[in-house]
């Protein structure tokens, strides 16, 4: 099986390493201890046999085994199945990973099954093993741990995601034409985030207020000794004050996203009016001169006309033999020019 540790522990210390699940149960029984099993990336058919040994509800189980679920707290009878979702920031491209974890916490043992390499439980155990004190609260101080560590690690995250909102608010007023896509995408890496970190306030608020185990058969065990430990519950505080930050976080990150989105908006709207505003200008200049070149070829034209008729070889042309028909000829063609001239000036075409 892909079982990547497996330990029994008897008041606060690491009793056994059992190679099987098989022997874990019977060690777990055999010493009263409670039993750590960690699966990395299982098989639906090594979920189901785990389910099997330990009685899991069916229903636990087929979500454990679809994965890809929401971030969530469900009991079913004296086991609790947690749905968490890790997170980390990758400085090369840019990007959040998110990751997927699956915690069945019962009165003498916990399941942790991660999708993923991260987050790594090893440390996780090494912390706890190092505090026998913790350890030997029961199993909701490993799922504490367990919280508290993937709550850890959202704030490079968060870090990484305020760093990308700086550089985009940059490149928003340096008018690159990427910045839209980075903004979409920011948005949909941000919306992940709030998924992952709104539910944390419900759960670590529900297993603070000792409401996980109420009324469960199992309760004593799964607490360590018939209530929740008050180092405990000042520990599921400290995680519940850490998602509620978080979670805050990812609301302002996403109200930062939506008001860039509407800066760019405005920015592109005002670029297209100001090219709406050049073409306008560019198209008066160009009616301005259209009206200049038509009234001066019009005011050329009258002269042109007269000369052009008294220009033609006819012989009998009214006046052609006349003494004053020269002088005359110009004067028309002087008196059309001015008469068009003076017309044109007066509706403001010249």
């Amino acid at each position: 099986m892909s079982i990547t540790d497996n330990a029994v522990y008897v008041d606060g210390h690491r009793a056994d390493s059992p190679p099987s699940l098989e022997l874990t149960l019977e060690t777990m029984q055999a010493c009263g201890g409670i039993g750590w099993i960690d699966l990395l990336q299982p098989s639906p058919e090594e979920i189901r046999a785990v389910a099997n040994e330990l009685g899991l509800h069916e229903l636990a189980v087929e979500d454990a085994v679809n994965a890809h679920q929401r971030s969530k707290l469900e009991r079913y009878d004296d086991v609790l199945f947690v749905v968490l979702h890790p997170a980390r920031y990758l400085d090369g491209p840019e990007q959040v990973e998110f990751s997927e974890l699956h915690v069945f916490v019962g009165p003498t043992f916990v399941v942790s099954v991660r999708r993923s390499e991260f987050p790594h439980v090893s440390p996780v155990r090494k912390a706890l093993e190092a505090r026998p004190d913790l350890l030997r609260l029961g199993p909701l101080a490993i799922l504490h741990a367990l919280l508290d560590r993937v709550v850890d690690e959202y704030q490079p995250v968060v870090a990484g995601l305020e760093n990308d909102i700086d550089e985009i608010e940059d490149q928003l007023f340096s008018r690159d034409p990427a910045v839209s896509r980075r903004i979409y995408e920011l948005a949909r890496e941000v919306m992940t985030f709030q998924r992952a970190t709104r539910p944390l306030v419900a759960i670590a608020r529900t297993l603070e207020s000792g409401r996980a185990f109420e009324d469960s058969p199992g309760a004593g065990a799964a607490t360590g000794d018939g209530g929740l430990d008050v180092e405990l519950q000042r520990a599921l505080r400290d995680v519940l004050d850490h998602a509620i930050r978080y979670a805050d976080r990812g609301d302002e990150f996403r109200a930062l996203l939506d008001n860039a989105l509407t800066v760019h908006a405005t920015l592109v709207a005002q670029e297209q009016n100001e090219e709406v505003r050049h073409m306008t200008e560019a198209s008066l200049k160009q009616a301005e001169a259209a009206k200049k070149i038509s009234s001066w070829a019009a005011i050329f034209f009258a002269p042109t006309l007269v000369a052009g008729i008294y220009g033609m070889n006819f012989r009998h042309i009214p006046e052609l033999g006349w003494f004053w028909g020269y002088p005359f000829a110009l004067g028309l063609m002087v008196v059309a020019a001015f008469v068009l001239y003076r017309v044109f000036k007066r509706v403001d075409w010249l």
